[in-house]
C-alpha cells in the first residue's frame, strides 16, 4: 500500500485477512494510513490496525446514516466501554471482557477494572486477579460496577463494600448531539492540557501521570476561557471516540462564577465534537451534584445509569487471595 495518505478521514470497509487464514470486514474512519497499513476507527471509538500485507480489498463507502437509536438505547456495556476509551489509563489488560486499568492512582476511572460482560474465569478466578494486578502495581483494588447489576450484587455477596469518600461513584447522563451549539469566541480548545489547565482542573497531584490519561485520545480538546482579563476563569475537556463525544472537567474559578462562563465551555466543546463527526454525548458526575446536572440538563442530558466504586473488606481479600472458593 502506497499513496494512500488520502484516505485518511474517509469511511472505508476494509477486507483483510486474520491468522487463521481467514477473511473479515472492518468498517470505520481512517484515522491513520501508510506503506504499512491502516488504522480504522469504528464507530463505538475502537481501533482496528490492518497491516498491508493483510488487507484483501479496501473500498471508500458513504459517509454513516444518520442514526435512528438514541443514546439512552445504548446498552450499559457499550457504553462503559465508550467512556473508558474516553479517559484511558496508560497500562491495561484484558481479562475477559473485563479492563483492568491502572494509571498512577489519577482517579477512580483510570485505577479500577472495569466490570462489564464476562471475566472469561470461573468468578473467585478472575476476583484474584484483580487483586494480583493491583498488588503488582501497588495500587489498592478496586472494581467499577454498575448500580443495581449483576456484578454487583456477587461483589457485595463475596465481601466487597462500597469504596469510602466522596468520589465513591457517579452519574452517568447522555444525550443525542443533533445540532452544533453555538460556540462563544472567548473559548479556546487546543490539543494538550497546559500547566494551567490542570491547575484549574485540580486533582492533579502528578502531572505526567494525570496528562498520560487526559491526552491519550486520538481526538481531544482542552477548553479555556479568559474572562475580564484572567485565562482560564473556566476550563474544560472534550474527547471524540468514534460518534461518541464526552464532556468533563468543566470547572470555573470561584471568583467568576454565575457568569454563565461554564455553559459557554460546555457549547463550544459540544460543537468542536459535532464538527468531529460525534452523534451522541455522555458525561460522568457525582449524582449529588445538583450545580453540574442543571449546567448540563438545557443541553438534553438524562442519566443512563449510576456506577460506584467496591473494594475488598480485609476478610475478602484475604479470602481472594488465600483460596478460590469466594462467589464474587
Amino acid at each position: 500500500m502506497s499513496d494512500v495518505e488520502f484516505l485518511v478521514g474517509q469511511r472505508v470497509t476494509v477486507r483483510h485477512r486474520l491468522d487463521d487464514g481467514s477473511a473479515t470486514d472492518v468498517v470505520g474512519r481512517v484515522v491513520e494510513a501508510g506503506p504499512h497499513g491502516v488504522t480504522v476507527e469504528r464507530r463505538d471509538g475502537s481501533e482496528v490496525v490492518v497491516a498491508a500485507d493483510r488487507v484483501v480489498a479496501l473500498k471508500v463507502v458513504p459517509p454513516r446514516p444518520a442514526r435512528s437509536r438514541r443514546a439512552l438505547d445504548v446498552g450499559v456495556d457499550e457504553l462503559v466501554r465508550v467512556t473508558s476509551l474516553g479517559w484511558p489509563a496508560p497500562d491495561v489488560e484484558r481479562l475477559g471482557d473485563w479492563e483492568l486499568r491502572a494509571a498512577g492512582s489519577f482517579t477512580g476511572r483510570a485505577n479500577s477494572v472495569a466490570v462489564v460482560g464476562e471475566p472469561g474465569l470461573p468468578p473467585a478466578d478472575a476476583v484474584a486477579q484483580v487483586l494480583a494486578f493491583y498488588a503488582a502495581r501497588g495500587l489498592p483494588p478496586q472494581a467499577q460496577v454498575v448500580v443495581g447489576s449483576d456484578w454487583e450484587r456477587r461483589f457485595l455477596d463475596a465481601g466487597w463494600v462500597p469504596k469510602a469518600g466522596y468520589r465513591g461513584g457517579a452519574v452517568v447522563q447522555v444525550a443525542d448531539l443533533v445540532d452544533a451549539p453555538e460556540t462563544d469566541p472567548r473559548v479556546d480548545v487546543v490539543g494538550a492540557a497546559s500547566d494551567r489547565w490542570l491547575s484549574r482542573y485540580g486533582r492533579v497531584d502528578d502531572a505526567t501521570a494525570a496528562r498520560a490519561v487526559l491526552e491519550g485520545p486520538r481526538t481531544v480538546g482542552f477548553a479555556e476561557l479568559e474572562d475580564g482579563g484572567v485565562p482560564a476563569a473556566a476550563v474544560g475537556r472534550v474527547v471524540v471516540t468514534g460518534e461518541w463525544a464526552g464532556v468533563a472537567a468543566v470547572e470555573t474559578l470561584p471568583d467568576h462564577r454565575r457568569r454563565g462562563l461554564a455553559d459557554a465551555v460546555v457549547r463550544t466543546c459540544l460543537a468542536w465534537a459535532h464538527e468531529r463527526g460525534a452523534t451522541r454525548v455522555y458525561l460522568q458526575t457525582m449524582p449529588d451534584n445538583t450545580g453540574a446536572l442543571a449546567l448540563y440538563a438545557p443541553h438534553g442530558f438524562v442519566t443512563h445509569h449510576e456506577y460506584r466504586y467496591l473494594e475488598p473488606s480485609q476478610e475478602a481479600h484475604s479470602r481472594s487471595s488465600g483460596d478460590h472458593s469466594a462467589g464474587a
